[in-house]
């Protein structure tokens, strides 16, 4: 699905992602309208703009990221401001590209955006980690017990946290895609995170990018 208020903009990212094989089940030009269409038309991937006529991008990812089943939320934005990519990271968004972006790497950003990726930029996935450093320096809550992982579990979590794809994973520990994934799936759910985002700023809070 693609959301954006610009009509010969959406309809090239639209005409895009149909050429390369993907199927856009729907577009808008609105906010409101976004949430509403996505309801019914059910899209994996939602790419939006952050600059909507109504409500904004932000809000959109956080509803549509949010629903039963998630929309995973790629933000496509001609800003590359701190605050907007911070927004719309902690409000659910799967990844972030600038509209300045090349077609090759936006339907590239698309697809990992569907595999589950956390899909930046060097530049803006270090805004990112910077921010999660941050508040990662902050004093730990009280009774916050780390829940017990396995060690494969841990290894896979390492990893995500270092900025690997779950295909690069598979093939560091030599695992299927799929096993890679059910490993992810499963530390969301002992850590009762949502979505990978969220995983990866657990990693970086426990030091767990920085092993080995």
């Amino acid at each position: 699905m693609v959301v954006d208020d610009h009509p010969m903009w959406r309809d090239a990212v639209a005409r895009d992602l149909a050429e390369a094989g993907h199927e856009v089940v729907a577009t808008a030009g609105e906010g409101r309208a976004a949430v509403r269409i996505a309801a019914a038309a059910g899209p994996e991937v939602a790419v939006v703009d952050l600059r909507l006529p109504d409500i904004s991008g932000v809000e959109v990812t956080r509803l549509l990221a949010a629903a039963d089943p998630p929309v995973r939320v790629l933000v496509l934005s001609a800003s590359g401001e701190r605050q907007d990519v911070l927004d719309a990271v902690k409000v659910g968004a799967t990844g972030y590209l600038l509209k300045s972006a090349g077609r090759e790497e936006f339907l590239d950003a698309v697809r990992r955006t569907g595999e589950g990726d956390a899909v930046f930029t060097p530049r803006l996935a270090g805004l990112v980690l910077g921010e999660y450093r941050r508040l990662a320096s902050a004093p730990d809550r009280p009774g916050d017990d780390a829940p017990r992982l396995t060690q494969r579990e841990r290894e896979v979590l390492r990893l995500v946290a270092k900025g690997l794809t779950y295909r690069q994973i598979a093939e560091r520990l030599v695992l299927s895609h799929r096993t890679v994934q059910n490993h992810v799936q499963n530390t969301l759910g002992k850590l009762q995170l949502h979505n990978r985002v969220e995983l990866v700023r657990y990693a970086i809070e426990k030091g767990l990018d920085r092993d080995g």
